[in-house]
C-alpha cells in the first residue's frame, strides 16, 4: 500500500551540496520549489523514483545538530573499486570495512552515506 518517496537532509549551502552529490554519487536535480525563505530541491539517480530532498533555509547560519550521526542512506555500486577511489580522492571517506565490502562517506553537512559493493 505504501512505497518510499524520499529522504530529507537539511543543508547549509545548497550549491555546495548539489556539487557534492553530483560528483560523489552521480545524482542530479529532479525538481526544485523555491519558497523565498527556503528551498526544497530533489535529487535523483535516474534509475529509480526514490529521491533525496535537500532543504535549504535562508535563516539557518550554523551547522545542523546530527546527534550521534548513526542514521544513513546507502547506495550500491557494481564498480566498488572505482567509486572507492573517487571518494578517496575527494577526501570524504570517514569509515571503511573493505573486508565486508562497505565504507561510509560524509556529505558537506556531515550526513553519513554508506557505499556497498553490488
Amino acid at each position: 500500500m505504501l512505497k518510499f518517496a524520499h529522504t530529507n537532509f537539511n543543508v547549509l549551502d545548497l550549491n555546495r551540496s548539489i556539487k557534492f552529490y553530483k560528483e560523489a554519487l552521480g545524482l542530479s536535480e529532479v525538481s526544485r520549489t523555491d519558497f523565498g525563505d527556503f528551498i526544497l530541491l530533489y535529487l535523483g539517480d535516474g534509475k529509480s523514483d526514490y529521491t533525496l530532498e535537500l532543504t535549504w533555509r535562508a535563516d539557518k547560519k550554523t551547522p545542523y545538530e546530527l546527534g550521534d550521526n548513526k542514521t544513513h542512506i546507502a547506495f550500491t555500486t557494481e564498480d566498488f573499486d572505482k567509486v572507492h577511489e573517487l571518494h578517496k580522492k575527494m577526501g570524504c571517506i570517514c569509515r571503511e570495512n573493505l573486508d565486508m565490502g562497505i565504507y561510509f562517506i560524509n556529505d558537506p553537512d556531515g550526513y553519513l552515506i554508506e557505499i556497498l559493493g553490488g
